[in-house]
């Protein structure tokens, strides 16, 4: 499979993050402003090191971990914009907590790519979601050189602090300096440049040991997904492969202990202008909404047949979680009614969020014995970048939280934080309007805890009016409370994408 097959699969960044921000109390009226939104699409290329001084509130005592965030650091190569910010170079954030106070590190991944473009003073790659090296498309055509930008995830596991990004193999990192200890196979699974999903899902063992499941797909006019599984100690336990028929888009899973389940997107990938130079990768994807979106349920043993069921038209890049009842397997996921392309905007801070379909939670129930679905819409609010109690992956569930828009209605940057009890349709929200702008929630569950939503959920935001971002911390059973601790970083970090808590890691 050549390289464009791989980058065409990381193409959702470029349009979740714009639903990734703005608004401070709950009944805060004004809407966000543009600027204030743009301005935290700026380079943060210092790395720094320092114990966070300027807290207001008081962090719990029982909160101990290293919260991890990865996302693009750099907007600009040596004053070379990015066409867009995920063809940024990786940055890791690490906030570590420990009896009520708090350390700050950053620092940026030193992929092989990251070092030569510093040292070079200019872009030597082409970037997925349409950066260009200078000289036009003459200097671009048919270069289908991939680069490893570390920029998406960041999970510690087995003794490890990987970085992750779906196209390729995972950086470790030393969890206590950042500092990058190079390209990790992860003790030879992993061939040179194989895709590792930026998406793990850990199985919290309920039922037998704790394990990390994740998998790699290979992309073309039919695709392969391989599966793994990795116990505590990152030992590889079990793997199996399997091909399915069609072009694959394939960023995020769900699982639940008998099955990984994907959702096939009804999309095509055309490489001509992408090898003609004139286009991204990301640029070349289509959306065809005649055709179903397929459920693929593929079973953990990798020797039962697997089984696909159509669905409703419909877009996903992230699933919520999902769980078998009754014989029949449960999925919530954010979906689109259409591909959130930028309906015609060349440049993404110019992006019309009035134009954009926003995301919304859907819940699918898909019953194995007919291979039929139903569906239904639970969270109608624009909303992306859901999270849960980790104990109850791939279970029946009750609590949600997730990134969601000011706006009751219509597109707009995340903006808020919502919980959502499934069981009664309840919700509680608490929105940073109208100039901080929201990111993933990390739900945080409390030490001995028995309830579901004890625990606390923390946010990165970034706040416009100080052009620097904050570390929320929230009460989990009382959102709506509004924060109990905010930590404030005297700079800002630039808007980010996926991490991890590790608790008693700090």
């Amino acid at each position: 499979m050549s390289k464009y097959g791989q980058w065409a699969n990381v193409y959702f960044h470029f349009f979740y993050r714009l639903h990734m921000q703005t608004l401070p109390s709950p009944s805060a009226s004004t809407d966000f402003d543009m600027d204030d939104w743009r301005s935290g699409y700026c380079s943060q290329p210092n790395e720094y090191a320092y114990e966070i001084d300027e807290i207001e509130g008081t962090i719990p005592d029982e909160l101990t971990g290293t919260l991890f965030r990865n996302g693009p650091g750099l907007l600009d190569i040596a004053g070379h914009p990015v066409h867009h910010p995920f063809d940024g170079d990786g940055m890791i954030t690490a906030i570590s907590i420990s009896k009520g106070k708090a350390f700050f590190r950053n620092r940026f991944v030193r992929t092989e790519g990251y070092v030569k473009e510093q040292a070079a003073g200019k872009p030597l790659y082409r970037g997925v979601f349409g950066t260009q090296k200078p000289g036009g498309p003459f200097a671009n055509a048919f270069d289908l050189r991939l680069k490893n930008i570390a920029n998406t995830n960041v999970i510690y596991w087995g003794g490890k602090l990987l970085a992750l990004w779906e196209a390729a193999e995972p950086h470790q990192l030393d969890p206590k300096t950042l500092e990058t200890l190079g390209l990790d196979s992860l003790e030879g699974v992993l061939r040179p440049g194989e895709a590792f999903s930026a998406h793990p899902r850990v199985d919290p063992g309920c039922d037998r040991t704790p394990r990390l499941v994740n998998f790699g797909v290979k992309t073309g006019l039919s695709s392969t997904i391989t599966l793994y599984e990795f116990d505590l100690k990152g030992r590889l336990v079990h793997t199996h492969q399997h091909n399915i028929p069609g072009f694959a888009f394939l960023h995020d899973f769900a699982i639940t202990p008998n099955y990984c389940i994907f959702f096939q997107n009804p999309v095509s990938f055309s490489p001509i202008p992408y090898l003609a130079g004139l286009k991204g990768a990301a640029e070349c994807i289509q959306f065809n909404p005649k055709q179903p979106t397929r459920a693929i349920l593929i079973p953990r043993d990798g020797t039962s047949p697997i089984q696909t069921i159509d669905l409703q038209p419909c877009f996903v890049f992230h699933h919520a979680n999902a769980f078998e009842q009754d014989g029949k397997l449960y999925l919530d996921s954010i979906c689109y009614q259409e591909f959130p392309d930028l309906k015609g905007a060349e440049n993404y801070l110019d992006a019309d969020f009035s134009r954009i379909p926003e995301g919304q939670l859907w819940r699918f129930e898909l019953d194995l014995a007919t291979s039929t679905s139903q569906a239904e819409c639970l969270i109608e609010r624009g909303c992306e970048f859901p999270d849960l109690n980790p104990e109850h992956v791939g279970r029946p569930y009750r609590y949600l939280y997730i990134g969601v828009a000011h706006r009751a209605q219509g597109n707009a940057p995340l903006q808020a934080i919502l919980k959502r009890d499934l069981a009664t349709g309840q919700e509680e929200i608490w929105s940073f309007a109208p100039r901080g702008f929201a990111g993933e929630p990390i739900f945080v569950p409390r030490p001995q805890a028995n309830a579901e939503d004890d625990g606390w959920v923390l946010g990165l935001i970034y706040n416009a009016e100080r052009r620097c971002s904050e570390l929320v911390i929230l009460d989990a059973q009382r959102i709506e409370q509004g924060p109990i601790a905010i930590l404030k970083l005297p700079h800002h970090i630039p808007y980010g994408l996926h991490g991890n808590f590790a608790q008693d890691l700090t």
